[in-house]
């Protein structure tokens, strides 16, 4: 199976995204009533990111949108992504979505997983250099700027880390904010993002790996790898890895080199493990392009990607649990470079 990123492919997975950023039922909302007058429906709440079962869903569906309509200007739904996003991303639309988080009880809303996908998106909008796409890019930056305040008010409170493998994984969230924060030239975010990272990581040793969880499509331990990897630059990423995963030569914790098992993929948690496949995928890919040409570790690491991809990407489209959300992480994995 190819585990590079081709036209075809772009456009399997882009079809997908459009039968879902717009599909505003089934949702599952992540909404607090303050009283009967809120009782609303996605569209009404969020009319830029209604589909896709959930808000932060449809903000990374759109991020798979974008990032394949400018890697594949050519393909044959470029011109359907433009012209829905014209139609949604509009100032109108985005100042509702910025208007919600001014609510009291929104102060959780989406925190970390929507808050980092949000400003992904915005990353990578602010990359189209055409006409159209730098006005969407200037239409949806103010709710890029107010998540990453969010960011900055929480991150000097958020005494420690959140290593589950769900949505409130810290790690996964600083990784994809540091993205942002540094294209963005926001050097408060991305001080924030690596004081963070420190302070939570520096002195993780002999990752013990107690997972895949039944509904997990983040793996805790490979993502703080992947998180400390990309601040190589602030400290030896090498010293703290033989420290962190030091038998990986020999393949353990032996469950990160073993796929997860997906017994049903019309159960939305349980599909979560195709993700979770992804996503370790993901990280492999990110840990092989640090280490040494000659280092053994390496193959180690290059072989587990593989598997893993092997695993999930002929189920990234097929069921709606899977479908609305999956192909996401597929382009993660997909587009890292192994070095």
């Amino acid at each position: 199976m190819s585990h590079a990123l081709d036209a075809d492919t772009a456009s399997r997975f882009a079809r997908a995204a459009l039968g879902h950023v717009t599909k505003e039922y089934p949702n599952k909302l992540d909404h607090v009533l303050d009283g009967p007058e809120d009782a609303l429906g996605p569209r009404a709440l969020h009319p830029v990111f209604f589909g896709s079962f959930d808000w932060h869903s449809c903000v990374h569906g759109w991020w798979t949108l974008f990032t394949l309509r400018r890697l594949y200007p050519d393909m044959a739904e470029a011109a359907a992504v433009a012209d829905l996003a014209d139609a949604l991303f509009t100032p109108t639309n985005v100042a509702v979505e910025v208007a919600y988080l001014a609510r009291p009880s929104s102060r959780g809303f989406e925190r970390p997983y929507g808050w980092a996908w949000l400003l992904m998106l915005q990353a990578e909008l602010e990359r189209h250099a055409d006409p159209r796409g730098r006005t969407r890019a200037e239409t949806l930056r103010p709710l890029a700027v107010t998540f990453a305040g969010r960011f900055k008010a929480f991150l000097p409170i958020a005494t420690y880390p959140v290593r589950t493998g769900t949505h409130y994984n810290t790690a996964f969230a600083l990784r994809l904010t540091l993205d942002y924060a540094e294209s963005a030239g926001d050097t408060e975010l991305a001080d924030l993002c690596r004081s963070a990272a420190l302070r939570w990581h520096a002195a993780d040793r002999d990752g013990q790996a107690w997972e895949p969880s039944q509904d997990e499509f983040l793996s805790p331990t490979l993502m703080v790898a992947e998180l400390m990897r990309r601040l190589g630059h602030d400290q030896d990423f090498g010293s703290w890895f033989d420290l962190y995963l030091p038998r990986l030569e020999q393949q353990e914790p032996a469950t990160l080199f073993l796929p997860a098992t997906v017994s049903d993929r019309s159960d939305g948690k349980i599909a979560h493990l195709d993700g979770l496949n992804l996503s370790r995928a993901w990280c492999w890919r990110g840990i092989a392009s640090a280490l040494a040409a000659d280092d053994p570790r390496r193959a180690v690491a290059l072989k587990a990607a593989a598997d893993h991809l092997d695993a999930a990407l002929p189920h990234v489209t097929g069921d709606y649990m899977g479908e609305h959300w999956l192909a996401s992480f597929a382009l993660l994995a997909l587009l890292a470079d192994p070095g």
